[in-house]
């Protein structure tokens, strides 16, 4: 190849040096540092091992809170990776004494515990910048997390909270843990457990798995949602919320969490008087918007004059139900019914405007 090369340079030196040219710029494109091919994959070799190790010490940190244990294999089914490659994650765990391990079951240390509270609180603050700062959907907010958790410096993520003004709870009703480390215990019980005749508040909701979740969305609840139960067995669920009957499984109403109201509390009765209710021809005045109305879809709304005191007319219903036509301070503007959902009105019993 060498002799190859300086016959080429001899006998046609502008070939040789356009060949030396692309060997030079193959090499400065593949071993240029920082931006280099090899350098990106030595970049993205160790953030994939930096993800699965703080996606192992989130799961033991929620196994512990269950009290239950973890073993490489329960890793390697949370982690979605072959049992060799979890042995090998969790050795490297053990060697930065972020976990000890005991008769074969893998333990926080507190070092582990500090690091995995980092991580938790990373994600549920970026769920809710997502949800007060953001047009993303619902849908999509743990997924965003999932990623960006993995990305925030300890600085940035308290810069973060500082941004929020240190919430408390992220969109869910998840306790968000403090820069030092503290969390409030979570409240409530299943709904799977409360008592017929029994008011509730809906304080959490698991968004995991996402298919159940999504299903629960679709249902308008999230935390602050008022329910009664009205009946409830081994197949189903039933209860009021938002003004409707609602029928789940058990699988889904396990994933809502709910604190147990005094039987003398007062009911909110807002909650009952979502402006998709009003039927057209029909006017009502708005009373507030939805707490559940975050973000961009708050500020568009507020920007429509959809604000406490508005009058709105509903003037006619799309063939299929949805969306509707409102006027709203004399413009007629179309909302889907998820998004008539969001503003809660007065008296639904008023006369046709």
């Amino acid at each position: 190849m060498n002799g190859f090369l300086i016959g080429m340079s001899l006998a046609d030196p502008a070939a040789a040096l356009l060949l030396g040219t692309a060997g030079l710029a193959l090499m400065l494109w593949v071993f240029w540092p920082q931006k280099g091919l090899f350098s990106r994959w030595q970049q993205y070799r160790r953030m994939t091992s930096r993800v699965y190790s703080e996606d192992a010490l989130k799961h033991l940190y929620g196994a512990q809170l269950k009290s239950g244990a973890v073993s490489v294999e329960s890793v390697a089914e949370a982690l979605q990776v072959p049992s060799r490659l979890a042995t090998g994650i969790m050795q490297d765990l053990a060697a930065r004494e972020l976990v000890a391990v005991e008769a074969g079951q893998y333990h926080l240390t507190g070092a582990g515990k500090a690091y995995a509270l980092n991580v938790i609180r990373a994600h549920r603050l970026w769920e809710r910048h997502l949800a007060e700062e953001t047009g993303w959907k619902e849908s999509e907010w743990h997924t965003q997390a999932e990623r960006i958790e993995h990305l925030l410096t300890p600085e940035q993520t308290n810069a973060l909270a500082a941004q929020l003004g240190h919430p408390t709870h992220d969109p869910h009703g998840d306790p968000i843990p403090t820069a030092d480390g503290q969390m409030a215990s979570p409240l409530g019980q299943p709904l799977t457990s409360l008592a017929p005749g029994v008011p509730a508040r809906i304080v959490h909701i698991e968004d995991e798995p996402e298919t159940v979740y999504a299903q629960v969305v679709a249902l308008g609840l999230f935390p602050g949602t008022i329910i009664h139960v009205v009946a409830a067995d081994a197949q189903r669920i039933r209860f009021f919320a938002n003004g409707e009957e609602q029928v789940v499984a058990p699988l889904m109403a396990a994933n809502i969490t709910v604190a147990p109201l005094p039987q003398d509390a007062p009911v909110e009765t807002a909650e009952n008087r979502c402006l998709h209710r009003l039927g057209p021809g029909y006017q009502a005045r708005v009373v507030r918007l939805s707490p559940r109305c975050r973000g961009a879809e708050r500020r568009r709304f507020m920007d429509l004059g959809i604000l406490p005191g508005t009058l709105i007319t509903a003037e006619m219903t799309g063939p299929g139900g949805d969306p509707t036509a409102y006027r709203i301070r004399g413009a007629v503007i179309a909302l889907r019914k998820d998004q008539a959902r969001l503003i809660e009105i007065d008296n639904l019993e008023e006369q046709p405007a």
